[in-house]
């Protein structure tokens, strides 16, 4: 077996990979830093870009910073590593959210692992219209145990939890839209022209549902100049939720991992998906949306899954920018 290098440039794909990952407002809530003498690489949260308004408690930080652990360890599987990953591992750093051990050499390669690193590089949130074809329940009951391979619990709704759901959305994002402190940071959160790569792109913003039945997120807050035409969009689209069954901030972690692992698993299937997190930053409906009909626990994101375009990839703050010194 080849001795793998913890080089510059085997960093560097991890990295790369790591901050291909969704997060809140494509903020990229994360640093990274090697330590050297272990083979050891620091994930950290970077308090810079947190969205305060939407994410007050650091929820969706530390879900968007999981779901960049799981692509590190899928791309440190790809290069030959055994990656042993551990969430929060010092109380005293509370901002150390994982550290990544890469000392040995897998004996062996984890089944699925090339395909999911393959879809890395894929999976794109999408803001447009699906085309309506409905997900096979296969294909569902993969993502489901991809999210359960993480210690959370992906559930699909029926349509009556559906359409609760949805209106517990829209209701969010009128909140969202009409709260001056919401509103005025997701339009921060815009970028034009020579921007840095952070942020969403006007050009990826996505229109309206014309039926007013998906409340998609209006980014633009009610700045018409930067709307598209409203777009119908499907009539009865699939929802999927994703719970842990307590909400500290390690199951927040573990919700980003079973997040990004359930995106990657669809991806491989050319399944899209858009994340309807609005519900996530009010309190009274994020408690409101836990189905009383299933298990106890704490819903941490809604996806809607679907088949459309890839859809381009939002910017992406390269490896140099978020690596740490040792």
């Amino acid at each position: 077996m080849p001795t793998l290098a913890l080089d510059a440039a085997a960093l560097e794909k991890l990295v790369s990979a790591a901050v291909a990952a969704p997060s809140i407002h494509n903020s990229q809530p994360w640093r990274f830093r090697l330590e050297p003498a272990t083979s050891t690489l620091e994930v950290r949260a970077d308090r810079g870009r947190a969205v305060p308004a939407a994410d007050p408690q650091g929820r969706a930080l530390h879900i968007s910073v999981g779901a960049a652990v799981l692509n590190l360890r899928v791309a440190a599987r790809h290069l030959g590593w055994a990656p042993d990953v551990r969430l929060l591992p010092d109380p005293a750093e509370p901002d150390l959210l994982a550290t990544i051990r890469l000392d040995d050499p897998a004996t062996a390669p984890v089944p699925g692992t090339e395909k999911l690193y393959e879809a890395i590089w894929h999976r794109h949130s999408i803001r447009t219209p699906f085309t309506g074809e409905p997900v096979p329940p296969a294909v569902l009951d993969e993502l489901a145990t991809a999210a359960r391979a993480e210690d959370a619990t992906l559930h699909l709704p029926d349509h009556a939890e559906t359409a609760r759901l949805l209106h517990l959305t829209a209701e969010a994002e009128r909140r969202n839209t009409t709260e001056p402190a919401q509103r005025t940071e997701s339009r921060n959160w815009i970028r034009t022209g020579d921007a840095p790569p952070y942020g969403i792109p006007v050009t990826a913003l996505g229109p309206q549902d014309a039926a007013g039945h998906l409340p998609m997120r209006d980014f633009a807050a009610l700045r018409a100049a930067e709307h598209q035409a409203p777009a119908r969009f499907e009539h009865e689209p699939r929802i999927a939720v994703l719970t842990t069954d307590h909400d500290t901030p390690q199951d927040w972690l573990r919700a980003g991992l079973a997040l990004e692992h359930a995106l990657l698993a669809a991806t491989v299937h050319g399944v899209r998906a858009s994340l309807l997190h609005q519900a996530m930053e009010w309190p009274y409906l994020r408690w409101e949306a836990r189905d009383p009909h299933q298990r106890p626990g704490y819903v941490q994101m809604l996806i809607r899954l679907g088949y459309g375009p890839e859809g381009a990839p939002t910017p992406r703050l390269e490896a140099k920018d978020v690596l740490d010194p040792p």
